[in-house]
């Protein structure tokens, strides 16, 4: 928002109400600009003036950012009949959405925020963040099948390969992946390529954010400035 601005539309965006709410708040002696009443709704409000609602004092909150530790049965999209949404997690006054998505049955790092044109530089695949993700597996994975991960591999039903990847075994059946892409449902796919199933998993960061290990399943914090700034 640019200063100056009308005082009816400082409390609207601040207070998240409609515009004629707030004229009437105004009208009705509830405001206070730097502890005064003012029933003016176009006096003009700059940066540093001091507004409140009911005694309480507003602040102006352009966009959030969040870090999830995602739960497994939580869609990152809107609700659906039999899964709840991510969102729902999330106490915000703003419209939140998923700056990319993990299926209902992965957990793990999920970041979520108002901020469209952010969410868009995590997504886009000419960011190139790496995305960890730990991998559990049916059976046991061999050191070539990894070496085949990390190298690329063809997956079903696609005529490219995929890019170039980092693996670090955990034990036989577990190991982290590191990816660049977002292919649809591609870690299960990469790893159907090499004739064994995903049977959990968990992403734990993405690009230079780590998804906090005090958070439990459902837990979230709001992301550092330095967080927010490594995208970029």
């Amino acid at each position: 928002m640019k200063y100056p601005c009308r005082l009816d539309k400082f409390l609207s965006k601040a207070g998240h109400i409609s515009r004629s709410d707030a004229k009437k708040y105004i009208k009705n002696k509830r405001v206070t600009v730097n502890s005064q009443i003012q029933t003016n709704a176009q006096f003009a409000i700059g940066e540093s003036d001091k507004v409140s609602l009911d005694s309480k004092e507003l602040k102006l909150i352009e966009h959030q950012y969040f870090m999830l530790n995602k739960p497994i049965g939580y869609l990152s999209t809107e609700a659906e009949a039999n899964h709840p949404s991510a969102m729902s997690l999330i106490d915000s006054p703003l419209k939140i959405h998923a700056a990319g998505r993990l299926d209902v049955d992965t957990s793990g790092l999920l970041l979520l925020t108002s901020d469209g044109q952010w969410s868009h530089k995590v997504t886009s695949p000419n960011s190139k963040k790496f995305k960890d993700y730990r991998v559990s597996l049916a059976d046991a994975v061999s050191d070539n099948d990894l070496q085949l991960l990390a190298k690329g591999l063809l997956l079903r039903g696609e005529d490219k390969p995929t890019l170039p990847a980092v693996t670090k075994r955990i034990n036989e059946k577990q190991f982290i992946l590191s990816i660049s892409e977002g292919r649809y449902h591609q870690v299960k796919r990469m790893c159907a390529a090499i004739g064994n199933k995903v049977i959990a998993l968990h992403r734990e960061k993405i690009g230079d954010v780590m998804l906090d290990n005090e958070l439990q399943p459902g837990e979230y914090r709001e992301l550092a400035e330095t967080e927010i700034a490594s995208f970029n």
